[in-house]
């Protein structure tokens, strides 16, 4: 069904438009609120008319995930896997920053073409760095921990610029005596409340300490 753009001009529907259409929606109100009436309110359309190019709502929870996966860099042939995984790791996290509802890829069972090509570069790009294929999963299994697991808790995280941080932890601190807890205390008032102090390089630093680690039990098989 054609649908009446800001112009006045009319646009065909498309699987595209539909699975963009449900990754903005899903992204602003929560995975709960995607269902097909309201994705159909979304582009001004009927819900009978997404059945034309989405089978069901699964195929489009599949489609959106293919979408958010299709924003992470995958390694290629002329970059060492360090650098590989490096420049994965930091674009995923910015994509799922970019995405709330990632967590729909972790709930997947048919994966399509982006999710193969992301499990295929990473497995290609640490054999061909010198890693055994056991030692390839475990590399990948690893990183893709660290890398959701951050993910998931910078969503949950209750700031989102470091004026807040510093805000939220003056608030925390005046809950407690310094002398109480002395420990905390000290990271409040003296790394975190310091004006230089920036949150977002954890990921990255952490990161570096997996790499590292990687290294040295790549290097020992050698």
């Amino acid at each position: 069904m054609p649908i009446r753009t800001d112009t006045g001009q009319r646009r065909p529907l498309s699987r595209e438009r539909v699975l963009m259409a449900a990754l903005n929606l899903a992204d602003r109100d929560g995975l709960g609120a995607l269902t097909m009436r309201r994705l159909g309110q979304e582009l001004g359309v009927e819900a009978m008319s997404l059945y034309k190019h989405v089978a069901h709502k699964n195929e489009v929870l599949d489609g959106i995930a293919e979408l958010v996966l299709s924003e992470f860099e995958l390694p290629t042939e002329d970059v060492d896997w360090r650098e590989g995984m490096r420049r994965r790791a930091v674009s995923a996290r910015a994509a799922l920053a970019r995405h709330p509802c990632w967590t729909v890829l972790l709930s997947r069972s048919r994966p399509g073409p982006a999710m193969l090509r992301n499990l295929d570069s990473v497995i290609g790009s640490l054999r061909r760095g010198g890693f055994s294929l056991d030692m390839a999963a475990r590399a990948f299994s690893l990183l893709d921990s660290y890398i959701y697991g951050f993910a998931a808790q910078e969503v949950s995280l209750p700031f989102n610029t470091p004026g807040e941080l510093i805000e939220l932890t003056g608030s925390i601190m005046e809950q407690f005596r310094p002398e109480d807890y002395p420990h905390l205390a000290e990271m409040g008032s003296d790394l975190i409340m310091r004006p230089d102090y920036d949150h977002s390089t954890q990921f990255t630093y952490g990161l570096e300490l997996i790499l590292d680690a990687l290294e040295r039990a790549r290097s020992a098989t050698d």
